[in-house]
């Protein structure tokens, strides 16, 4: 079966355009996902500090609240990055571009909310429960999340094959 650029053999009957427009919209909706749980998070991290418990904790704590407190604004910023990103090019006509550049600051932002979620847990367990088991759960916890966020993603991208690549341009 031979393919026309506007009737793929497979895949959707799209526009360089239209695509863009499409993957612009399933990335917002990404965004959407991973920026409710960063702001939750990051406001949290930001009233820890004015609590009657941040005096009494140790140093070596204190330095892990710092450090994820600025693992938790860091993860804000490449996660609002696409949006600032799209405002100051929307009507350049590149926005097979705009996606692109707004995808890779998305994967830094969920690389950085791992580390950010994987300092606040320890953290937070290191008071909880005091216990020398801690460094191991929180490890268990980012295999987990590193095994449900990249892992299999990437098993999948390279068990399945590339459909993209059938259609013409």
């Amino acid at each position: 079966m031979e393919s026309h650029p506007h009737h793929p053999a497979h895949g959707r009957d799209e526009s360089v355009e239209e695509r863009a427009d499409r993957r612009w919209s399933e990335l917002l909706q990404e965004v959407r996902v991973t920026q409710t749980g960063v702001q939750i998070l990051f406001g949290f991290l930001l009233t820890v500090v004015f609590t009657p418990t941040f005096a009494t904790l140790t140093g070596t704590d204190k330095i892990i609240y710092v450090v994820t407190a600025l693992l938790g604004a860091a993860t804000t910023g490449a996660l609002i990055g696409p949006v600032s990103f799209h405002r100051f090019v929307a009507g350049r006509h590149i926005k097979p571009e705009t996606v692109v550049w707004a995808s890779r600051f998305t994967v830094v932002g969920i690389v950085l909310l791992l580390a950010t979620v994987t300092s606040a847990l320890l953290l937070i367990l290191r008071i909880a429960l005091n216990d020398s088991a801690v460094p191991w759960i929180v490890a268990g916890l980012a295999v987990w999340f590193v095994l449900c966020w990249f892992a299999l993603p990437v098993w999948a991208r390279h068990h399945y094959p590339d459909r993209s690549r059938d259609m013409p341009d």
